[in-house]
């Protein structure tokens, strides 16, 4: 059983976008499982456009995820004040196949004890895991607040 949950809501950029983000205890840090759905379509980037995915995923500092473009998740986890991409909320990107994504990756960044309260983002465009403070992942398009899981939750 997972010991922290997220349910993720797209907002007007990918309306129809739900997922749910599971935080398992493992080793000295965190199974992280994440299925998504009703992804928008990727495509690759045209005349300087960003690209649309891989998806930017993150641990945001926020406690809400109640505006329409999210700025209320805050910026990304990063407890010891590291550079991007080495904040603890700095997770992989999410690939997509047909608008679904499934990824499961170990952190030892944080427990999931650490992260309940805080919020999990999906992002428009992939994470380039350079540019700081975050990374130009784009717009923020689904949010979840992660809270502690029950059994009646999975």
């Amino acid at each position: 059983m997972p010991e922290a949950i997220a349910h993720l809501k797209g907002n007007f950029i990918a309306p129809n976008l739900r997922g749910i983000v599971e935080f398992y205890p493992w080793q000295n840090g965190t199974l992280v499982k994440a299925e998504v759905k009703n992804l928008p379509p990727t495509k690759l980037p045209f005349n300087n456009e960003p690209p649309i995915g891989p998806f930017g995923f993150h641990i945001h500092e926020g406690e809400n995820c109640t505006d329409k473009y999210f700025e209320s998740a805050k910026g990304h986890y990063n407890p010891t004040n590291q550079p991007h991409p080495f904040h603890a909320g700095d997770l992989p990107s999410l690939l997509s196949n047909d608008g679904y994504a499934y990824m499961v990756v170990y952190t030892n960044r944080f427990k999931p004890n650490d992260i309940i309260g805080k919020t999990v983002i999906i992002h428009l465009n992939p994470d380039d895991n350079r540019t700081q403070p975050a990374g130009n992942a784009g717009d923020r398009i689904a949010c979840g607040i992660i809270k502690k899981a029950t059994s009646f939750e999975t």
